[in-house]
């Protein structure tokens, strides 16, 4: 077994990634430093072989719920919405709304599958639905977002 310094090293980033197009910029970090608090709790019974990948994605896809059913919860009405705080340089908030509009099924398929590269089958498991409407899932996610979001080939972004 991996010491989990490593695991975080080597799954961090693509954890990240799919917790910011599920949740957005804001609340992926919460999401993320949540998913190794519980998966350094739960490393040690881990078995030998597992797909730690999956494993990961699948503690941040509940971390994802309990976000966004706290936040659903305690609505804060406030006059003026704060600025949000961005962290990294890269990250292209047009195609943060485009995924943001996705319906919830559809952007975490699209996440899970073409940010990580997971399987249908454990995109299936992890979202508790079938291969088959992982797959469509997924499919029709970035069908919608090649007509929601312009490619620099088409001369809209640059």
């Amino acid at each position: 077994m991996k010491p989990f310094e490593q695991v975080v090293s080597e799954h961090g980033p693509a954890v990240l990634r799919v917790c910011r197009a599920v949740l957005g910029p804001v609340d992926a970090d919460d999401a993320w430093s949540e998913t190794f608090l519980a998966a350094l709790r739960a490393y040690p019974e881990l078995p030998a072989g597992s797909n730690v990948e999956a494993w990961l994605v699948t503690i941040a896809h509940r971390k994802a719920i309990d976000i966004h059913r706290a936040r659903a919860r305690h609505p804060v009405p406030v006059e003026l919405v704060p600025e949000q705080p961005v962290s990294d340089d890269d990250w292209d908030g047009d195609l943060w709304r485009a995924l943001a509009a996705l319906p919830t099924k559809q952007r975490e398929a699209v996440a899970y599958h073409y940010l990580i590269g997971l399987p249908h089958r454990q995109i299936a498991a992890i979202t508790g639905s079938n291969p088959a409407a992982a797959r469509r899932a997924a499919a029709d996610g970035i069908a919608t977002l090649r007509r929601t979001y312009p490619t620099r080939e088409n001369g809209a972004r640059q």
